[in-house]
């Protein structure tokens, strides 16, 4: 089956969502806003409310970190592609993951110039934050944080201020 594409173009920026054709995974959410610029792919935990019509605190949380670090495109990828407002949700859910998530994963990491890991400590449901970091790194992509948790899982950016610059992140 194929994937389900909206785009929406506002204000000099255009959005672009990437759905299951059930609806309840998205795999990806991006805004660009300059196309020349550098682009940069966020790997959180799973999507929340945005679309490509409005942004949740989180996506309007990258969009802003984005922009001030320079970039004039972002993506949003998550180790689950299931939509949930709450991270318990994924624990409840058969198949959080998502069918087609890792292909569309690896594509954003292709597309993007840096990529900013920001799971939280959640990503260690199902051992898949890990996987996909240590995937990540094995394939050479080179990965991004703004603070690792005590247990080694790179922050979620919602409650990180602005003035906290990525770091180098060499998984374990």
């Amino acid at each position: 089956m194929s994937l389900i594409i909206r785009t929406h173009s506002e204000d000099g920026k255009v959005s672009k969502a990437l759905y299951s054709p059930c609806q309840r995974y998205r795999y990806a959410l991006s805004r660009e806003w300059d196309a020349t610029g550098k682009k940069l792919l966020f790997i959180m935990l799973n999507p929340s409310k945005a679309t490509e019509l409005k942004n949740d605190p989180t996506i309007e949380r990258c969009e802003r970190r984005a922009l001030a670090l320079g970039y004039g495109a972002f993506t949003a990828c998550n180790l689950f592609a299931f939509c949930a407002t709450d991270p318990r949700d994924l624990k409840k859910e058969k198949e959080p993951i998502g069918p087609d998530n890792l292909v569309e994963i690896l594509k954003a990491a292709d597309w993007a110039d840096d990529i900013l890991c920001a799971w939280g400590t959640h990503g260690a449901h199902m051992g898949i934050g890990p996987a996909i970091g240590a995937l990540l790194r094995h394939n050479g992509y080179n990965l991004l944080h703004l603070g690792l948790s005590k247990d080694g899982h790179p922050k979620h950016p919602l409650y990180i201020g602005y003035q906290e610059q990525p770091r180098h992140w060499e998984v374990t």
